[in-house]
């Protein structure tokens, strides 16, 4: 099994974008070091404590602070770009750094609605179809379209297939190319998809057998404890997607409860109760969206190296096995996340040497 890093660039808590790029930039170089498989940057936009918007620019940064490592967008999402100047800007890439430049599509715009109006707004209205934009960009890079892009025309720039649904699974078996799930926040179709992805796959120019990317959050420590208290760091951003609080990535609390309870008390001071004394149960004020994290977060590697082996054990054979693990960590000390890929690294040495 290959292991490889998923960044959302996250803004720290008394940092600036200035900063995350650059701790960016480390990560690349460490998980280079340590033997990492890829590094892709994810697409989002409208997110003030996100820094990858423009995950082409980031893309670049980091291969040109690395040598080998394969570098890419995971991914970028298709219905705000056109699939020609996709082309052109993977295809300068791939001029650049030849042979290190993967390009993960998704069909989903990674913002709301309103954004995605304004980063592609000559096609607003227009009906999208995934298969087609891809088939397009697969020909700017053969060179079978009316027009060339120019310089993408014969380079070797690989495409994936990101997806979170069983509608995904399908398309990526039938175009024959490899499959990522974002099973690290949306787990839920994840087997299924991972089995119609394999039986109906058909063998392509780009590759002849299915090739199944795992996505997964992974925050390990030298002690279960320690990384137990690191991934507060992380639920928090997951409970400020659901409860739409766009907060910096901040700094871990003792225990999984005392992100609960802090919580807890934010929402019923917002929304305090006026009209005299009354019990406030808190399962029922934050309830909800606990278990909304907690069900997002459910594919989580979390502990030791012993514990993580442990739990990459469970997750193959849940998944009926899988080529690549590609996992993302919101921890806010910067050499605690550099210290969890080494150790995630070793969990995944310990697994392929089983």
């Amino acid at each position: 099994m290959k292991v490889s890093v998923l960044n959302l660039v996250p803004v720290r808590q008394g940092s600036d974008y200035r900063e995350a790029i650059a701790q960016m930039e480390r990560l690349a170089q460490h998980i280079e070091q340590q033997g990492y498989e890829r590094y892709w940057i994810a697409e989002h936009h409208n997110m003030e404590n996100i820094a990858s918007s423009a995950t082409q620019l980031l893309i670049e940064r980091a291969l040109s602070v690395t040598e080998r490592l394969r570098v890419g967008s995971g991914g970028v999402m298709l219905p705000n770009h056109s699939p020609y100047v996709v082309a052109e800007q993977y295809g300068i890439l791939d001029v650049l750094y030849p042979g290190r430049v993967d390009l993960g599509l998704g069909r989903a715009p990674g913002t709301d609605q309103t954004t995605a109006q304004a980063l592609r707004r000559g096609n607003a209205g227009r009906e999208f179809h995934f298969a087609e934009e891809i088939q397009e960009l697969q020909a700017y890079f053969q060179g079978s379209a009316p027009v060339t892009a120019v310089p993408a025309q014969d380079r070797n720039v690989p495409l994936y297939v990101l997806g979170s649904s069983t509608d995904s699974a399908f398309l990526a078996a039938r175009l024959g190319l490899p499959y990522a799930f974002a099973s690290h926040f949306a787990p839920d179709m994840l087997e299924d998809a991972v089995r119609i992805y394999r039986s109906e796959f058909r063998p392509s120019a780009a590759l002849d057998k299915p090739y199944v990317i795992v996505g997964a959050n992974a925050v390990l420590a030298s002690t279960d404890q320690d990384a137990e208290r690191l991934l507060t760091s992380q639920v928090r951003q997951f409970l400020g997607i659901v409860s739409g609080e766009r907060i910096p990535l901040s700094p871990p609390v003792d225990t999984l409860q005392d992100v609960w309870n802090e919580h807890f008390e934010r929402r019923t001071q917002a929304h305090a109760v006026h009209f005299g004394p009354m019990h406030i149960d808190s399962d029922y004020v934050i309830g909800r969206e606990r278990r909304m994290v907690e069900h997002m977060m459910q594919v989580t590697l979390c502990g030791s190296v012993e514990t993580a082996l442990s739990q990459l054990d469970t997750l193959y054979d849940r998944v009926g096995g899988f080529d690549e693990l590609i996992a993302t960590s919101y921890i806010y000390d910067e050499q605690a996340q550099l210290d969890s890929y080494t150790l995630l690294a070793q969990a995944v040495s310990a697994f392929n040497a089983q």
